[in-house]
């Protein structure tokens, strides 16, 4: 299968909403500075929410937060829907 450029943003998004994830548990162990909700929701909203998904679940890192975990999985199924109703 050959990767066309919209794939190749969605891979590199959605690696980069997960690494966001596993850096900013690994920071709020060590009680060090974190990384704004506002960047780590914003690279879900724009493409990078499975990924995001991902690492909170494997990290165990905002998943009591209810923005967190009902945002972005309202996200993803927005997305979903998107993809599905103008690419397909």
């Amino acid at each position: 299968m050959i990767l066309n450029e919209s794939m190749i943003i969605f891979i590199i998004l959605n690696v980069i909403g997960f690494m966001l994830m596993a850096f900013d548990k690994f920071r709020a162990v060590r009680h060090q500075y974190r990384v704004p909700e506002k960047v780590l929701l914003s690279v879900a909203l724009i493409g990078g929410g499975i990924g995001s998904l991902i690492g909170m679940q494997l990290f165990s890192h905002k998943t009591r937060k209810p923005v967190f975990m009902y945002g972005i999985p309202l996200m993803i199924i927005a997305q979903l829907y998107l993809y599905y109703n103008y690419f397909i």
